[in-house]
């Protein structure tokens, strides 16, 4: 009874992940100008989506894992558009109003989920996962979807269980491809790894990108073939409020 109502408050605090839901302060909305802004910019043949797991990859405020994102997608064209803290409906407004207008990315690498876990149910997470996948193959038909399962998390591990739930009903969603890297990030109880997730237990380190990138390169060599010489993707961004991203 106490779960159900902590679920029927978080419900009516965040909302549903299947419903749209813009993040209204200032920064957030700052920085949905700034990656509207990239997207107008063109030349972008694969596109990120995600929250801080995606944006920390290739922003300007991480330089450490935006120097590992151009050694890996350098030649690609890629560009990330997560952004801290999303949650599934916030993506899914961003999405909604512009982000992804016009971009026609021929792939469309998507991780999210992790910030509704606790406040939603896995059906609900799923439900919205759906949701931000549909919108994606509205806005931008002929791109390939890669799905990327939910990342595991040690910092609650009661919360194992919802991911791996989640995970199964993304594995068979239609119309997308659907990447797993769990088992190479966490062993069979979902302990983490050493050195694959930052002191947080949630984000991950450095190791734990380059096994995603690892993955991922496959599919964009599959897909697009090798890296050319040069890249076109606009500029890396990073968080309005610091000022290594103005």
């Amino acid at each position: 009874m106490r779960t159900l109502l902590l679920l029927l408050c978080a419900a009516a605090l965040y909302g549903q992940p299947n419903v749209a839901a813009a993040r209204t302060d200032a920064n957030s909305l700052a920085a949905h100008q700034q990656l509207l802004e990239k997207a107008d910019k063109g030349g972008i043949d694969i596109y990120f989506e995600g929250d801080s797991i995606t944006r920390r990859w290739g922003a300007t405020d991480y330089p450490e894992l935006l120097a590992n994102w151009r050694k890996n997608f350098f030649g690609w064209n890629a560009a990330d558009f997560g952004w801290g803290a999303d949650r599934v409906e916030n993506i899914l407004w961003r999405l909604e109003n512009g982000e992804l207008d016009g971009v026609n990315p021929k792939v469309i690498v998507l991780q999210a989920g992790t910030n509704n876990l606790g406040s939603s149910t896995p059906e609900e997470i799923f439900s919205g996962l759906k949701a931000v996948v549909e919108l994606m193959k509205a806005k931008a038909p002929g791109a390939v979807i890669v799905v990327t399962g939910i990342f595991p998390r040690n910092d609650n591990m009661a919360l194992l269980p919802a991911i791996q739930s989640i995970n199964a009903d993304l594995s068979v969603l239609e119309g997308v491809r659907y990447l797993d890297i769990n088992s190479k990030l966490a062993d069979r109880q979902g302990r983490l790894f050493e050195g694959t997730m930052n002191s947080d237990k949630l984000h991950p380190a450095l190791p734990g990108y380059q096994v995603w990138a690892d993955a991922l390169k496959g599919i964009f060599t599959e897909l697009l073939g090798a890296p050319a010489a040069s890249d076109h993707a606009p500029p890396a961004t990073g968080d309005p409020s610091k000022s290594t991203s103005r």
